[in-house]
């Protein structure tokens, strides 16, 4: 399978199941469509009987025959003996240390932090046991990540300096490393905490949704005030003391900003080089969801900073896009590549008094949760479907180029939208395979 389109004059063809991308002629490109089903001499009559027909001909079969042209799939029949045969080590913990929030964004999943629950704010004690539990399940993997999720993970800033603290206690005991985010929407981000979070934390997730009329109209204080003026400060202070590495500033697009890429660039001319606005997903009832005739406008958007990002690397100033991010050298194992986040498997979300949900989105859904730290995992029926739940399990991305590259989307997402883990988010998938395909034009038009 291939797919193949047209952007800032490249013609881009995608080899799917080898991961092999070419830039080709307008002949290459043409003739792509009738190599598989005409002969030689149909084709030679068809586009002209002459050296460059020739050449391009040769050209595709060639690659052909180096299987990095509608190679075969030769990953199904792995991804039938993994999702058997799979028992995987766990390797990441979302801990929801605040299950309490000092703000109250109008299109948060988690409520006001409660996730459906009680306000609460997790115990040491229970922090201590969430890293018990991982590295007792996580096996011969030395390589660990903790991430401090809310709420606001900062109104419960002194047990994460002792869960912190533990880790590292124990970490060479156990052989382990842990690697530490924390994500915060600034409000109590100061000098102390922030000399903390910059020794103990791998990465930094800073919340902001761009330009201050639209983070103002989302993200408000309890008290319903903006906060944009309180956290841009902050945020600065935090990217700069990170010499601009291992930090995203991490925004929200909905139907009411579909001019996002407004945002980015604002982000980016506040000094922000690493930067995520991601779309909402919510209910089709809430007036905030996108919907599918907003995927256009949504395409533009997307165009638009393929030209921003292109100029600010010409200049010699790069910007990381999060959903432009793309390895075609190295990029995801084989396994990643089939069954994606490995939430409910290789991840799991840790409730403040304790419980066990295939990620932090399941959250509050009692239906997913799938056990204690007291207990281990109690809910085989559905620990086994999250691990079942690969590309390759999903009707719809039988056919989509993009399916390596997402792996089958994410599962919270697509219960959200379809009422089903192996369901897909349309409108997700379409936004899906056009970053993807920006993706790949930015990195070509670095080879040219």
């Amino acid at each position: 399978m291939i797919h193949k389109y047209k952007q800032k004059g490249l013609n881009i063809v995608i080899d799917v199941n080898s991961g092999a991308i070419h830039i080709v002629s307008d002949l290459v490109y043409d003739m792509l469509d009738f190599y598989q089903v005409c002969s030689k001499d149909e084709i030679t009559d068809k586009f002209g009987n002459t050296e460059k027909t020739i050449e391009a001909y040769s050209e595709i079969s060639n690659l052909v025959s180096n299987n990095v042209l509608f190679s075969e799939d030769n990953y199904k029949n792995i991804a039938d003996s993994y999702s058997q045969k799979r028992q995987p080590v766990v390797k990441a913990l979302c801990l929801l240390v605040a299950q309490n929030c000092n703000m109250k964004c109008s299109y948060c999943f988690a409520g006001e932090g409660e996730y459906s629950g009680e306000r609460s704010l997790m115990t040491f004690e229970t922090g201590k046991a969430a890293i018990d539990f991982l590295f007792a399940n996580s096996g011969n993997r030395k390589n660990l990540e903790v991430d401090f999720f809310g709420g606001e993970p900062l109104m419960n800033f002194e047990v994460i300096k002792k869960i912190v603290a533990y880790a590292r206690s124990e970490e060479t005991k156990h052989n382990k490393n842990v690697r530490f985010t924390l994500t915060t929407n600034g409000l109590l981000l100061d000098e102390d905490k922030l000399e903390f979070i910059n020794k103990e934390m791998y990465n930094l997730v800073l919340s902001i949704d761009g330009r201050q009329n639209v983070n103002d109209n989302m993200r408000k204080t309890i008290s319903g005030k903006g906060t944009y003026d309180i956290i841009v400060p902050k945020f600065k202070k935090a990217a700069e003391s990170r010499d601009g590495k291992n930090y995203y500033v991490r925004g929200t697009f909905t139907r009411e900003n579909l001019d996002f890429a407004n945002d980015v660039i604002h982000l980016a001319n506040c000094g922000f080089n690493n930067i995520s606005v991601e779309p909402v997903v919510c209910s089709d009832e809430s007036p905030y969801s996108i919907r599918q005739e907003d995927v256009p406008a949504i395409f533009e958007q997307y165009d638009r900073l393929v030209d921003f990002i292109a100029e600010r690397e010409k200049a010699g100033n790069p910007l990381t896009f999060f959903h432009f991010m793309i390895d075609l050298e190295g990029g995801p194992c084989i396994v990643k590549r089939i069954s994606g986040c490995g939430a409910g498997g290789e991840y799991l979300s840790v409730t403040a008094s304790g419980e066990l949900y295939p990620c932090h989105q399941f959250t509050g859904k009692k239906e997913f949760l799938i056990g204690t730290l007291s207990t281990g995992i109690t809910s085989k029926d559905i620990y086994k479907n999250f691990l079942s739940c690969n590309v390759y399990a999903k009707k719809s991305c039988e056919d989509c180029f993009a399916k390596f590259y997402c792996s089958g989307g994410c599962a919270a997402n697509a219960f959200t939208a379809s009422g089903d883990i192996f369901g897909v988010y349309d409108i997700g998938c379409r936004l899906q395979r056009k970053r993807t395909e920006c993706a790949i034009t930015l990195k070509a038009m670095q080879t040219i």
